[in-house]
């Protein structure tokens, strides 16, 4: 009939489904550090759903435990930005959607740029990723790697850090890493990239655990191990001296001490377990005291200064390469907003020739950060030299396509989208507090509140 108006057939944004899930690592004391001594992890997940018959994006945030559901919240409270939204527009512009949660000025006065809302803003953005590169049929990193560098430019917010990085410098970086990526891609897709392992070091472990687990490591082909530090010299002195008789002098141990000390303190502490060759020391300081980690890196060279799990966003990133603070950036894939501002810090680490070595050490955060360090080789730095992405081996089998390590390398994702999906008997069990481990748990503990 004239003037019927047709219904409304373009894919939609339908809904955001949010789930607090934790996993109770704290019982073995996997994860357990200087900082946190007891963990669970766990991950603020969101399905973003669509209209019938069309894909859908999955993302999360990592915690530890207590808090989760504050981040959860956090992305409820975003809701309203995405639903409704065209899913071909979205995914053609995810920067669109970036650009709308960060100039939302009420959730500024928050941060702005930082902390939990900054942490749900990545949320959705690495969701929209998801879908956009599931959509696309490829998994994350050769989406980004396939990308016009142009297109890849508009994604990012150059605000605050024009400074240290222009559009087209970015665009000279993207360009100049189109150059021989199809050779490298060939080569990542048959030798993997490198990766290095945290699950030998954690600070509640006992010594004879370290050596077997570190001896492990080494015959599994990795070539260096991390350990935690900072709670005892006396316990780390006797900790590392025992790693490296495991292993030899071959293997790197890089140090970390999760933001334990004052600058002096990390100088003094430092240089107390030269002895035993560490590569890198590894949040020595609070990550928003620029000038203290340049003090620090000045004063234990060789001994090199990595920090970046816990940098805010691209600006302090930003001021910690102009300071000449760090010899190795560690950024995450869940701590800023989502795989658009990644996209610059990876950028101004390339732009100063910095090494990046990402922080994965925390429930799928392996499964994201692979993807970011495979393009950043593939189509941006274009090496692999003094680079590793962290490994840990805990939770991966809750995830549709697990992280796979080959003899010390992640290979490469095959499958189309981010890697963040979770299988849904994983939601049912350890959604908390009413999954079926949780409700049994808690169940147990107070059992005058059974019905």
């Amino acid at each position: 009939m004239k003037g019927t108006k047709l219904p409304d057939v373009t894919p939609r944004i339908t809904a955001v489904d949010t789930y607090d899930l934790r996993f109770p690592t704290s019982r073995e004391l996997d994860g357990s550090d200087a900082m946190n001594p007891d963990p669970d992890y766990s991950a603020a997940y969101v399905i973003l759903r669509t209209s019938p018959g069309e894909q859908e994006g999955y993302g999360f945030t990592f915690t530890i435990g207590r808090g989760n559901d504050i981040q959860v919240a956090a992305i409820d409270a975003l809701r309203d930005h995405i639903l409704g939204r065209s899913v071909a527009e979205l995914c053609a512009d995810p920067g669109s959607l970036y650009n709308d949660l960060i100039g939302d000025s009420q959730l500024r006065w928050l941060g702005p740029e930082k902390g939990v809302t900054h942490m749900a803003i990545g949320a959705l953005i690495n969701a929209v990723w998801d879908l956009a590169a599931r959509r696309a049929g490829k998994p994350l990193w050769k989406l980004l790697a396939h990308a016009d560098p142009a297109w890849l430019v508009k994604q990012i917010d150059f605000r605050y850090i024009a400074d240290a990085l222009t559009p087209d410098e970015a665009l000279d970086l993207l360009t100049k890493g189109k150059q021989g990526a199809e050779e490298r891609a060939a080569h990542l897709t048959q030798h993997g990239y490198p990766a290095y392992t945290t699950s030998p070091g954690w600070l509640g472990y006992s010594d004879e655990k370290l050596t077997t687990l570190a001896q492990q490591a080494v015959a599994d082909g990795f070539t260096q191990i991390k350990l935690k530090v900072g709670s005892d010299l006396t316990d780390d002195i006797r900790r590392c001296r025992a790693a490296r008789q495991a292993i030899g002098p071959g293997i790197r141990i890089a140090i970390d001490a999760n933001q334990r000390w004052n600058v002096p303190e990390a100088i003094e502490w430092t240089n107390a377990l030269a002895e035993f060759d560490p590569y890198w020391i590894e949040e020595p300081t609070s990550p928003d005291d620029i000038l203290g980690h340049a003090t620090i890196r000045r004063a234990v060279h060789p001994i090199k200064v990595a920090t970046g799990e816990h940098v805010h966003n691209r600006i302090i990133f930003k001021q910690l390469l102009q300071a000449d603070a760090i010899d190795i950036l560690q950024l995450d894939s869940t701590r800023v907003a989502g795989v658009n501002e990644n996209l610059a810090i990876l950028l101004l680490a390339a732009k100063h020739d910095i090494p990046v070595c990402p922080h994965a050490g925390g429930v799928g955060l392996c499964e994201l950060v692979q993807h970011l360090s495979m393009f950043d080789y593939v189509a941006l730095s274009a090496t692999t030299q003094d680079r590793a992405v962290e490994y840990v081996d805990h939770l991966h089998q809750h995830f549709l396509h697990p992280a796979r390590i080959t003899a010390g390398h992640y290979r490469a994702p095959t499958a189309p989208g981010f890697s963040a999906q979770i299988h849904q008997a994983t939601i049912d069990t350890y959604t908390y507090p009413h999954g079926a481990f949780w409700a049994a748990d808690l169940a147990a503990q107070n059992p005058e509140d059974r019905t």
